[in-house]
């Protein structure tokens, strides 16, 4: 199954229509979480005190953890983030915050680091730019994290930069790259 996290806040959003090309040379089953649709939340004192007790109790049956299952359990993971004020929007962020579950996405190793456990073995980055793509921190962000926490080893980014740029023609440069991908087989 392909987890498709959907963070395109636009019902016209160029990044999801490069994203939904790109699933399609996936094939296979796709779930969509699209963000916006989600009632996610900041953690607050409250609901993350509960939720260190649920984890230390070993109790994963609540409902708060069943983004983070889904997630863990994707064989492969694609995220549709367009590039907003230097980074992705903050849902993602939000969204990020409740499924890093330890216990579930990741754990402790012996010394003290993350490892993780999330079966996928691919994460990849789909997102648009009005500019240049400087990716610090919106895909070089990810990366790490998918790396680093997540147990995913490998990550790809695709995008769409200079889009809104004078002169540029961005569904010329959104076609381009759509049909980049239909011509490429993607694993």
């Amino acid at each position: 199954m392909t987890l498709y996290i959907n963070a395109c806040v636009r019902k016209e959003s160029r990044t999801a229509r490069i994203a939904q090309a790109f699933l399609q040379t996936l094939g296979g089953t796709v779930e969509e979480v699209r963000l916006s649709d989600l009632d996610l939340q900041p953690l607050s004192e409250e609901r993350l005190a509960r939720r260190t007790r649920l984890i230390a109790s070993g109790d994963f049956s609540d409902p708060m953890f069943d983004l983070a299952k889904q997630f863990a359990a994707a064989e492969n993971i694609v995220i549709a983030a367009p590039f907003w004020d230097l980074s992705f929007p903050s849902i993602l962020k939000v969204y990020i915050e409740n499924i890093y579950v330890t216990g579930i996405v990741s754990r402790y190793g012996a010394d003290g680091r993350p490892q993780g456990l999330c079966k996928a073995q691919t994460l990849h980055y789909v997102t648009t730019v009005g500019g240049p793509y400087v990716p610090d921190f919106s895909y070089g962000y990810i990366s790490t994290l998918a790396k680093d926490f997540l147990g995913i080893p490998e990550t790809r980014l695709i995008k769409a930069d200079m889009l809104d740029i004078d002169g540029t023609d961005a569904e010329n440069v959104v076609a381009d790259v759509i049909r980049q991908i239909s011509a490429t087989t993607v694993s």
